[in-house]
């Protein structure tokens, strides 16, 4: 069964942890990436291509036109949602139809029938074929992670557990100076800027390996947030 893989942003790590503790539980979705602010949320959509994007509209700096149009492109579906008076002001904004929007006090069985609902119409409206999108960005991205050292995948993967440089120095017995550099290097070559793009790119990867094998993930997802 192909999963429908959502990136959800939003200021606060508290309804981060909730929406994810939420749609975890459902079998047909997948949380690739979990962001709090608006580059990390621009650059994961950017690079996992998913096929929802979950958005916070008080996030500061999130144009809402601008990301309906650099979505629109690549074939990710943007579902905002809000405060009512927020809602209202995006819904004049962006123009009706354009895009699906939610309040925050929707029920929680209403979010997740809405993600479903919005994912369906996107493949039926695709004239590709389904996951052809995302599956052009998923080889990109496999090739892009291809240019790591081994030490860097593995700072990578301790980065998506949510391990601090310290913790990791202590795993591979290396300094925090040492361990700075690496990310460094890691951000350049994936053309990234930050440690959260860089484990939900990792969280990412371990979804494809286990959906390829037809293992449940769900032990290996860690909110990237909370990576320091």
């Amino acid at each position: 069964m192909r999963r429908i893989r959502i990136v959800i942003a939003d200021r606060h790590p508290i309804v981060l942890q909730g929406i994810s503790s939420v749609l975890s539980t459902q079998s047909d979705l997948a949380i690739v990436a979990s962001c709090g602010d608006a580059a990390s949320c621009t650059e994961a959509i950017r690079l996992l291509a998913p096929d929802i994007a979950l958005v916070d509209t008080a996030i500061p700096d999130i144009s809402s036109p601008d990301l309906l149009a650099n979505t629109a492109g690549q074939g990710t579906r943007v579902v905002f949602f809000g405060d009512p008076a927020g809602v209202r002001e995006l819904q004049r904004s962006v123009g009706g139809g354009s895009c699906v929007v939610l309040t925050k006090d929707a029920k929680l069985e209403t979010l997740v029938a809405t993600l479903r609902k919005v994912a369906q119409s996107q493949l039926a409206s695709r004239p590709a074929s389904p996951g052809e999108v995302g599956e052009e960005a998923q080889a990109g991205e496999v090739k892009s992670l291809t240019q790591l050292t081994g030490r860097e995948r593995q700072i990578m993967r301790l980065v998506s557990e949510g391990l601090s440089n310290k913790e990791i120095g202590r795993c591979l017995n290396i300094t925090d100076g040492t361990i700075k550099v690496h990310l460094h290097h890691i951000f350049q070559k994936l053309d990234i800027s930050n440690r959260t793009v860089l484990a939900a790119l990792a969280i990412s990867r371990n979804e494809l390996h286990f959906e390829a094998r037809g293992d449940n993930p769900g032990l290996l997802r860690r909110n990237p947030a909370s990576a320091k």
